[in-house]
């Protein structure tokens, strides 16, 4: 049987034009876009796609066609030590991961401090009321999710290093201007403004992260990464019952001192991000940085490692713009819709519990300064499970079973908010069921790094990465008007809507696995049917890109 360039990418038309001989796993081939290593081990044989001549020849004509950045330093044959590689990591963790976080504080700052000002009476300052809240978190949303997909575009044209900086300097300036609201237009246009400008910074900042990274090590990266969301919160937390105490200090309420401070913070995290984020490992080195953060031989290794854990990444240098065809290739990849489809439910359980955290607390009785400090136990075991949750997920190399933990976390205690008879009797006791809830195990970290692994390639990833974000924040959207003003202050109905929703997202997961599962032997069967020469073949001669190769596999 003679290899035929695939007309169709379409799994039944393959298996037409294949056929199926066995469905044993095929080896090192399947390997080829798949499998990553760890850090505790030495550079070897099994990982290294490019042993096989013919294939490290096709991978360097891709790297050179699209003037890859980094091309120079590929090198099939380089080997390096597992102590190297630790050190390495260890290295990129202090440079690359860290000032990641810095920057994600920056925009959790100015994205999540509006909870922590109405709980100082700004929706009574301004003449709001909770459906005006409501409807400004829904603005911010939509034009963030709006602004998601252009600005990966632009990410990817300009660069994330130069787009990243001028996207905190913009928005900061807006959050600064809050300062100044008179009322509901300006807190509406703000709210706006905001979401369009902050829109695409996390899968940016991922497209970014995945340079530097390899797949199976970028999620516990990741799970860093959102740490500092939990950390922003205890800090600012702390900051706002300082500054809320400003209220009068100048005829301001506290409030308005609270928008003004931790924009400026923002503003200078983002001043700073123009001379902290290198284009790439092989571009560090800079007027203002002569020495750069790599030797020559760290470059290599940087390089070398990352592509051996995904080949794809070289396949667009990264100031390429992606054109319209690899763009609409990108969007109808129906392989990553299960992915999509978890993001659009499974945070929608949490989500209105958190937004409405402030209020709640003050309804039940406690100071505005009590209710921003009693906001951090939920940060604190937040963080805890974020981490031990990715790091189960990396430790069994599972994602899906792993992530589901989250849904399974927030159900009882959604239960529980639901019929639980003494909210207001007994505030303590409602405050352990909604800081139980709000301790959840995140699994974004997990997702974010599973969408990014099977897309299997760069144009794909800048895209996915957009798109699973904006079905997040779509949930988000209809998540901002299950808590009503006519359903307050129990939520009955809000919560009974919030119990389905979790129910449907435990489904979804499932649904997925066993969806990847099946892709997976789809492909092995089509695979296993080509000869050698035809399998060799066929890295030679398709078109297919991204997940739509036979050689590659999805992980679940």
């Amino acid at each position: 049987m003679s290899y035929q360039p695939l007309a169709s990418d379409d799994p039944e038309e393959q298996m037409k034009t294949y056929g199926s001989i066995d469905t044993t796993p095929a080896s090192s081939p399947t390997a080829l876009l798949g499998e990553s290593f760890l850090v505790e081990d030495a550079a070897t044989d099994a990982d290294n796609p490019f042993l096989d001549a013919e294939t490290a020849d096709y991978w360097r004509q891709v790297y050179d066609n699209c003037q890859y950045e980094c091309r120079h330093a590929f090198n099939p044959k380089l080997t390096w030590s597992a102590q190297e590689e630790k050190e390495l990591v260890r290295k990129l963790d202090w440079k690359v991961c860290l000032w990641a976080c810095v920057m994600f504080f920056g925009l959790q700052v100015d994205r999540g401090n509006l909870s922590q000002a109405v709980s100082d009476n700004m929706l009574g300052d301004l003449g709001l009321d909770t459906d005006d809240y409501n409807y400004g978190n829904s603005i911010f949303l939509v034009s963030f999710l709006f602004a998601e997909l252009p600005s990966q575009l632009i990410s990817k044209a300009v660069g994330p290093d130069r787009w990243i900086p001028m996207q905190m300097v913009l928005w900061s300036l807006v959050a600064i201007s809050q300062c100044a609201l008179t009322g509901r237009l300006s807190f509406l246009v703000t709210r706006s403004l905001l979401g369009f400008l902050e829109g695409g910074f996390i899968p940016d900042l991922v497209l970014w992260l995945s340079y530097f990274y390899t797949s199976r090590e970028l999620p516990i990266r990741l799970s860093y990464f959102w740490t500092t969301l939990s950390v922003t919160g205890i800090v600012t937390s702390l900051l706002a019952f300082v500054l809320l105490h400003l209220r009068g200090f100048l005829g301001w309420e506290g409030w308005r001192w609270l928008f003004l401070v931790e924009g400026s913070i923002t503003l200078g995290v983002g001043v700073a991000s123009f001379f902290m984020m290198p284009a790439s490992a092989v571009q560090t080195k800079t007027w203002f940085r002569p020495e750069g953060w790599f030797s020559e031989r760290e470059e290599s290794i940087v390089v070398n490692r990352v592509l051996r854990d995904d080949p794809s990444k070289g396949d667009m240098h990264n100031r390429q713009a992606l054109t319209p065809r690899r763009l609409w290739e990108a969007l109808k990849d129906y392989d990553l819709w299960p992915l999509y489809a978890i993001g659009l439910c499974a945070f929608v359980p949490q989500s209105p519990p958190k937004t409405y955290l402030t209020l709640t607390l003050r309804s039940l009785g406690f100071s505005t300064f009590s209710t921003n400090l009693l906001t951090i136990p939920a940060d604190l075991m937040h963080i805890v499970n974020l981490l031990l949750l990715t790091r189960l997920s990396e430790w069994l190399n599972e994602r899906s079973l792993v992530a589901v933990i989250q849904s399974l976390w927030t159900l009882p205690c959604i239960i529980a908010l639901r019929f639980w008879g003494g909210v207001f009797e007994d505030k303590w006791g409602t405050y352990a069921i909604i800081m139980t809830l709000l301790s959840y195990p995140y699994c974004h970290a997990i997702l974010v790094g599973w969408c990014s692994k099977n897309s299997n390639n760069v144009g794909t990833r800048t895209v996915s990465a957009a798109l699973y974000n904006m079905s997040v924040q779509a949930g988000n959207v209809y998540a901002a008007y299950i808590y009503r003003d006519d359903d307050k202050p129990l939520y009955r109905r809000g919560n009974t809507t919030l119990i389905a929703i979790n129910l449907v997202s435990i489904l979804v997961f499932l649904l997925t696995k066993l969806y990847y599962v099946r892709r997976n032997k789809q492909k092995e069967q089509i695979w296993n049917a080509l000869s050698e020469e035809q399998q060799v073949e066929y890295r030679k001669m398709t078109k297919l890109q991204g997940s739509r190769r036979l050689d590659f596999r999805f992980a679940h």
